[in-house]
């Protein structure tokens, strides 16, 4: 079996030979060719690349056409953003600057034809053209509740999410849903076919249960519904939302749980059950420091509470570039070990 069909066969339930082993390997590209971050993520094509070649070095499941979170603000208007050789690039300049912004901002109507889309387009085309029948295809989307504070910063976003106004604040979270809609759209039409639904407050410790219930909820239904959650998987970073399994169950739908190492896991697949795929994820902030052995027995500890059942992936978080090397090597080849179900 390929590394999609086995995928496939752990979202639905059917028999395969092991587990889906997923490794979340990003700024790594840059260092692997050779350039900067910044000159790294100015092509599709050193993406395309940097991803193919760490799938090839380390031998994990799945590839990534996501480039930074901000590049979903450059499709919005953002015109700089900062990048540092030890971390992640980030958004520099806010498109929202004033509450005045929200009126004058437009979603665009073909998010594919906007000049900012083109080198995510060329990094997915490489992407499916070399493993897309045969490998997971990973895009990350920001829920309309979160992307707000890549637009106007998070200090902002939240004052206006709990404060109000509340028509701006709808205004602008109608505009992010629309927004969402249309790029899931085109990331599925260009190849992805693993969706990253990145929602932070889809976990309540942000914003407690109530607010989740009566507010965030009602508009990851309206990011949602309308194209459907086939390939959805539900993120909340590395924020535990055992919590609120359930009910996204039940009124979402949504078949994929990247479940927080900060989350009890026996609990997690215990609530999906046979309903979903539960993705055990590895602390790999703790990577940094434990050693091939650590990393190997904590693979061990999850690969042991999941697997029983079926229906299990094994994945990490952001990987930081600080991991060792042997580490990386370690966790995979102990998921792929000990995550055969033969």
């Amino acid at each position: 079996m390929t590394p999609l069909e086995i995928l496939t066969a752990a979202a639905t339930g059917q028999p395969a030979p092991r587990i889906p082993v997923f490794c979340n390997l990003l700024d790594q590209g840059a260092r692997e060719l050779g350039l900067t971050q910044q000159d790294y993520y100015a092509k599709g094509e050193h993406v395309a690349e940097g991803q193919l070649r760490m799938r090839e070095r380390y031998g994990h499941d799945n590839v990534w056409s996501l480039f930074y979170v901000g590049k979903e603000a450059e499709l919005l208007g953002c015109r700089e953003i900062l990048y540092s050789e030890d971390g992640v690039p980030n958004v520099a300049d806010f498109v929202i600057k004033s509450l005045d912004d929200i009126a004058r901002l437009e979603i665009p109507e073909d998010i594919s034809t906007h000049p900012a889309w083109g080198e995510t387009a060329q990094c997915l085309r490489i992407l499916k053209r070399e493993v897309g029948a045969t490998h997971p295809i990973c895009a990350y989307l920001t829920a309309s509740t979160a992307l707000p504070a890549l637009l106007m910063g998070m200090d902002a976003w939240m004052q206006l999410l709990l404060m109000g106004p509340e028509d701006l604040r709808d205004e602008l979270l109608r505009k992010c849903s629309l927004f969402f809609q249309r790029e899931v759209a085109a990331y599925r039409a260009a190849g992805a076919n693993v969706l990253v639904y990145s929602t932070p407050f889809g976990c309540p410790a942000f914003v407690g249960m109530k607010r989740f219930r009566e507010l965030i909820l009602p508009w990851m239904k309206r990011d949602l519904l309308p194209g459907g959650v086939e390939g959805i998987v539900y993120y909340c970073g590395m924020a535990p939302f055992n919590a609120v399994i359930e009910q996204v169950q039940q009124e979402l739908g949504i078949g994929a749980y990247y479940i927080s190492p900060l989350a009890d896991l026996a609990e997690a697949r215990a609530t999906i059950g046979q309903k979903g795929l539960t993705c055990g994820v590895i602390d790999d902030i703790k990577m940094i420091q434990w050693t091939p052995e650590q990393t190997r027995a904590e693979v061990r500890r999850l690969c042991g509470i999941g697997m029983p059942g079926g229906r299990f992936l094994f994945g990490t978080g952001v990987m930081p570039q600080a991991i060792p090397e042997a580490n990386i090597h370690a966790m995979v080849e102990e998921a792929f070990r000990c995550g055969s179900y033969s």
